[in-house]
């Protein structure tokens, strides 16, 4: 599908995958390793979510190149209740070790009704319902949380102590799309911060403090030692807390606070846990989930509700899977001379 409408290339989801493969690859990342992450970062941009597609490829090369992230990490599997599941990473990426560890988890929601997967010593710089999307599927309720780098402070603080923290969730609907929501806790998440940065769009009020703890709108000065914000105060506060406990307390993992990579000039990706919940919605229903939860949804949009979780995402991938994933010349030119000579 590749071809050219003059200011853009546009590409096969396919085709970028293999193409962002080959970046990976030849940046470090062992060849299994750097197609589920191409995959996974293709995917972000085919469907609308640029803030972690293309954009996130210069930090990923950074992080690999300071020697802060294992591209070849092997992660270890250790089974240690009938229903949880514990990965150790070894400081690689966190997208290879869910995929480690898919089999095991998708024997254990079968046999249990129920899995939990805790893992540490890992590097999630990506959105999460790509993790969770597949999930669901496959008839299951999926629910993941991950930490990460220290840049929101808590509500009517002036530090930065936790990550932008993300809650995902993702439920079968019948005859219908997978209902999938991937939310930061933070005010915006740190992919559009930077990208408002870049582009010189203020934030919205409410969204961050400067150096000094005070309020402020201008991007830079949030980046500039300054801090992001929960959104909705002390309940999003609350809900950041929550996650720092279940992705680092629970798995294992550093606490956002934690994460130190001033040893590797140019690392931006987090060391941090993610944990995973899967259930099987049929041992809790007397009938059919998915069913109810598409009557559930009709309902709320006869209340007026015109866009729901996950609408925008779906409508952008029908687009670029009918019209192909658009990437400016400049980016495509400049991923292609990242792969390795062929």
């Amino acid at each position: 599908m590749l071809r050219s409408d003059g200011e853009t290339v546009r590409l096969s989801l396919a085709e970028l995958s293999d193409l962002l493969a080959g970046v990976f690859a030849a940046s470090g990342v062992a060849p299994a390793q750097a197609a589920i992450l191409g995959d996974n970062c293709a995917r972000c941009e085919r469907d609308g979510a640029t803030s972690h597609g293309v954009f996130r490829i210069p930090g990923y090369r950074a992080s690999l190149a300071s020697g802060w992230i294992d591209g070849r990490a092997t992660p270890v599997i250790e089974r240690v209740a009938p229903a949880f599941l514990r990965v150790d990473a070894q400081n690689g990426f966190a997208q290879p070790a869910l995929a480690a560890a898919r089999p095991q988890l998708l024997e254990m929601v079968r046999a249990c009704g129920v899995a939990v997967l805790a893992i540490r010593n890992s590097h999630h710089f990506s959105a999460l319902w790509p993790d969770l999307e597949p999930f669901a599927a496959d008839g299951l309720i999926a629910l993941s949380t991950v930490a990460g780098l220290a840049c929101v402070a808590p509500a009517a603080g002036a530090r930065p102590v936790f990550g932008t923290n993300p809650i995902a969730f993702a439920a079968p609907v019948a005859g219908a799309d997978p209902l999938v929501f991937d939310l930061s806790t933070s005010a915006c998440s740190n992919g559009d911060l930077r990208i408002a940065a870049r582009e010189g769009r203020p934030l919205p009020p409410g969204a961050g403090v400067d150096r000094a703890g005070q309020p402020t709108t201008d991007p830079d000065a949030v980046l500039d030692g300054g801090a992001l914000l929960p959104f909705g105060g002390y309940k999003g506060a609350a809900l950041s807390l929550m996650v720092e406990v279940l992705a680092a307390g629970l798995t294992g993992g550093q606490f956002s606070h934690e994460v130190d990579f001033s040893g590797h000039p140019g690392a931006e990706t987090p060391c941090t846990g993610q944990l995973l919940i899967l259930i099987d919605p049929s041992r809790g229903a007397v009938n059919a989930p998915a069913e109810r939860i598409a009557g559930l949804l009709q309902v709320i949009r006869a209340a007026g509700v015109e866009r729901l979780p996950g609408d925008h995402r779906y409508a952008q991938r029908r687009r670029s899977d009918r019209d192909g994933i658009a990437l400016a010349h400049a980016q495509w030119a400049e991923l292609t001379a990242c792969q390795l000579p062929s």
